[in-house]
């Protein structure tokens, strides 16, 4: 009996301690970092985005220039991500998804969604 209640509170501090360090990141979560140049300056890889502005160019498979007004920084979209209708340079869109830092390269957006706007 013991043992058994050792294990059960072992469970709930565990459990405890995750949901103190966890953050909601689902639909209507507030992103930490909504501007290029927050992005650029201290967001840490695998920070969750959500950036207002244009893709301007495509500059390798998959890959984009997506400027906001603040500065401008690479993106990647797969095709799956793209809207139905064409977009260009001069269309608006939301694009969310999660910083992706290499080593010696600048961080990039992985797109994991895009809404016209």
């Amino acid at each position: 009996m013991i043992k058994r209640t050792t294990l059960l509170c072992t469970a709930a501090i565990a459990l405890a301690a995750g949901s103190v360090s966890a953050q909601y990141a689902g639909p209507g979560a507030s992103p930490a970092f909504s501007s290029v140049i927050d992005v650029l300056n201290s967001a840490p890889d695998d920070a969750h985005v959500e950036l207002v502005g244009y893709v301007t160019r495509q500059v390798g498979k998959e890959k984009y220039l997506f400027h906001d007004g603040t500065g401008e920084i690479r993106v990647e979209i797969e095709a799956e991500h793209f809207p139905k209708v064409r977009i260009d340079e001069k269309t608006k869109v939301r694009i969310g998804g999660e910083v992706e830092k290499e080593f010696l390269q600048s961080p990039e957006i992985d797109v994991d969604h895009i809404t016209l706007l």
